[in-house]
């Protein structure tokens, strides 16, 4: 009531009265009615001027306006609002003060001889006085991120400053630093830092004073008494040392630097970029360049740089530069370190290479899967005309060839699976002497009259679990390579033996497993690879024979059917000719039993592959449904089909049949075979099942209970094998 006062008639005024008279008080009680129609709650800040024994004051206000009980739930009329009026003058006028103190405190503080700056707990820095920013050459306007400790030193300096803080809070601590200035030189300094607590008492910071440093004469002395020690400490470092001059030329250097950059004779007076390496790429200067003139040039943050020496560049040296500051002698400017980095950069092209080697496996693996499609249905469809047409029929060798280059391509995709280790294995423990017997008619045949064939079998052999086709094949490929690098004739040798755990530890070869092996060693008298073809020969499709000579599968196949067995293959290459070594890990047979008993005993493929029942066939690829159902029908069963799960499950529930078996796609839209299979034998728990895929049944076993009964038949497929898989299931 004393601030609405009231009106000449004696009544209470209102807000829009005694607002009115104010434009800015006016628009803000406008701003809060509408929050008030609206359920809102809002305040506002305004000024209105009052005159008190005859001179104007500004007096300010704060108004907020809240909605009343449950009335935030209504907007418009009916809504009831609380108002509040409060009298900030008082408030507002202390704050004014206090700011005004802080500006001039603030001016001052940039005006002192001294660098100051204010660093919160987290390391970013809330204020840099003007004159730390004049040293530094930093402009005061903002910066796109906000400014923080590691900008300024290193960011190891940053947190032992951090460190030294903590360890004796409430005690100035002094710390030696080198700043790094915005035009990239380097600033010496003593940091003299201590703790800023917070009102509850944790840290929320520190600050700073900020220091030229200079070395005082006393030092210098100490460090002339001190020359014999460093003087030792510089020759025995492991890692070569060098001191740069102004003209960029050595003044001194220890031993280790001529040792790693193999420099014969004596280094000092040469200029270093002579033994560093000096070429120039597109026109530019080599970065080794660049680095070398930043550190002589007193720049700071200069990042390492690698250089290759030998006579084929076979070794790495890793090169930091650091300049020696406005301290340094007249003779010095900078000073170089020199590592080897041979080994890790051995390591790191071994990691790309394999990394790049499981991308291309991830392509292929996904390529063949749909060429299996496609195959799948050429193959079919040929074979489903081949049953009506006979061997005289003028169509019927053409039919042929279409299959036939089909299985071709097939064969091609299936050497794409193996590369990227999604084929379908088959593992069974193997004596290797035995299945490199059964295999050498074979290999002499393959390799010609020009090429002796060798082979040498370790004693006592163990045994190791493999898929016998797919390791006949490893053979195989790698005996047809070594026949074609030796076009004159030569000695293919293939030897066995055991590899014990102790003799593992002594391979150099990335990657590799310490254990038990038994190693095949195929080494033929060859004219051998070159380093960079080395390094490409297990990629898909790489080869350095003529166009139509080779597709190039052959040793990334050896490669995927290897390493999917669990074991390493490597290559070793020379004039004289290239070996290939291959370790397969040891199986060790629970007992007699099992070796003997291992295989099963197979069912005997029939004769008559004609049966009777009622099959489901679940497809999405139209011309593979197309020629599994055809075919189906003319081997005598009955066929629904339907092109998803989903699809599946409505055919089953409209139809009045009995379903005896299922032949069904792995990864379908909507339903996939799998989730299908659990449907179906939720209710029909004895139901056969047949699972068709161009990806391995590795790729969807660990979606299914470990003791799920299914079949499975790899695509692509031919007419005959998908009967004899359903006749086998049916048994009719």
């Amino acid at each position: 009531g004393q601030f609405l006062g009231r009106s000449v008639a004696g009544s209470a005024r209102t807000l829009e009265e005694v607002l009115a008279s104010d434009p800015q008080a006016s628009q803000a009680l406008f701003r809060l009615a509408r929050a008030s129609e609206r359920g809102q709650p809002a305040a506002e800040i305004f000024r209105l001027m009052a005159r008190s024994g005859g001179e104007a004051a500004a007096n300010w206000y704060r108004l907020s306006v809240k909605p009343w009980g449950n009335s935030a739930a209504t907007t418009g009329r009916g809504a009831l609002s609380v108002w509040h009026l409060r009298d900030i003058t008082v408030e507002r006028r202390d704050a004014t003060q206090q700011s005004s103190v802080l500006a001039t405190t603030l001016a001052l503080y940039d005006s002192m001889p001294v660098g100051l700056l204010a660093i919160d707990d987290g390391g970013a820095i809330e204020h840099l006085n003007a004159t730390l920013r004049e040293w530094l050459a930093m402009p005061a306007a903002m910066r796109a991120r906000p400014l923080r400790l590691a900008d300024l030193i290193t960011a190891d300096s940053a947190e032992l400053v951090r460190a030294l803080v903590r360890q004796r809070p409430g005690q100035a601590q002094p710390i030696d630093v080198d700043l790094q200035g915005a035009n990239g030189t380097t600033l010496p300094a003593r940091l003299l830092v201590i703790e800023r607590a917070a009102g509850d008492t944790k840290s929320s910071g520190f600050v700073a004073a900020v220091l030229k440093r200079t070395i005082e004469p006393s030092t210098l002395a100490n460090l002339k008494t001190s020359g014999a020690r460093f003087s030792r400490l510089f020759e025995t470092a492991p890692f070569g040392i060098a001191m740069i001059g102004a003209d960029g030329r050595i003044t001194s250097a220890n031993n280790a630097f001529s040792r790693l950059l193999l420099a014969s004779g004596k280094v000092e007076g040469m200029a270093a970029i002579s033994l560093l390496g000096k070429e120039a790429v597109g026109g530019l200067r080599a970065p080794i360049e660049i680095a070398l003139a930043a550190a002589i040039a007193q720049k700071s943050s200069i990042a390492p740089v690698e250089v290759t020496v030998g006579e084929s560049g076979e070794f790495t040296r890793r090169v930091v530069m650091s300049a020696l500051g406005p301290a340094a002698s007249t003779t010095d400017a900078a000073v170089l370190y020199v590592m080897d980095a041979t080994e890790q950069k051995t390591l790191e092209v071994n990691f790309a290479q394999s990394q790049k080697m499981e991308a291309v496996g991830k392509l292929a693996g996904g390529i063949a899967h749909d060429f299996n499609n496609v195959l799948t249905a050429i193959i079919g469809f040929s074979d489903l005309l081949l049953q009506t047409h006979r061997p005289s029929d003028a169509a019927y060798k053409n039919i042929m060839a279409i299959k036939s280059s089909a299985n071709r391509a097939a064969g091609m995709v299936s050497q794409l699976l193996a590369f990227s280790r999604r084929q379908t294995l088959q593992p069974e423990i193997l004596a290797l002497g035995e299945t490199l017997g059964d295999l050498s008619v074979l290999l002499n045949r393959l390799l010609g009259e020009k090429i002796d064939l060798k082979i040498h079998q370790g004693r006592d052999l163990w045994y190791v679990k493999a898929d016998r086709s797919q390791l006949s094949q490893v053979v195989i490929n790698l005996a047809v390579n070594a026949r074609d690098a030796m076009v004159d004739g030569g000695t293919l040798k293939i030897s066995t033996r055991n590899l014990t755990e102790r003799e593992s530890q002594k391979l150099d070869q990335p990657g590799f497993v310490v254990g038990e092996y038994v190693v095949i060693d195929v080494e033929d008298t060859g004219h051998g690879m070159k380093p960079e073809v080395m390094a490409k020969i297990f990629e898909p499709f790489f080869t350095t024979k003529g166009v139509g000579k080779g597709t190039g599968l052959g040793l990334s196949t050896v490669y995927g059917i290897v390493k999917q067995t669990g074991g390493f293959v490597f290559p070793e290459s020379g004039p004289n000719g290239t070996t290939f070594r291959v370790y397969l890990p040891r199986y060790h047979a629970d007992n007699i039993d099992e070796i003997i008993h291992q295989k099963a005993v197979k069912k005997e493929r029939p004769i008559d592959l004609t049966g009777t029942g009622c099959v489901l066939l679940v497809e999405d690829e139209d011309a593979v449904r197309g020629f599994a159902v055809e075919a189906l029908r003319r081997q005598g069963y009955e066929v629904l089909q339907a092109c998803s799960g989903a699809e599946a499950l409505e055919v089953l529930a409209e139809t009045t049949k009995t379903i005896d078996l299922v032949v069904s796609d792995v990864i379908m839209p909507e339903m996939d075979g799998p989730t299908l299979l659990k449907e179906l034998r939720r209710d029909q728990p004895e139901l056969k099942f047949i699972f068709m895929s161009g990806y391995p049944d590795d790729a969807f076993k660990n979606t299914l209970d470990p003791n799920t009964e299914f079949a499975f038949l790899q695509k692509p497929f031919s007419l005959m094998q998908l009967a004899t898989k359903v006749k086998e299931q049916l048994g009719r």
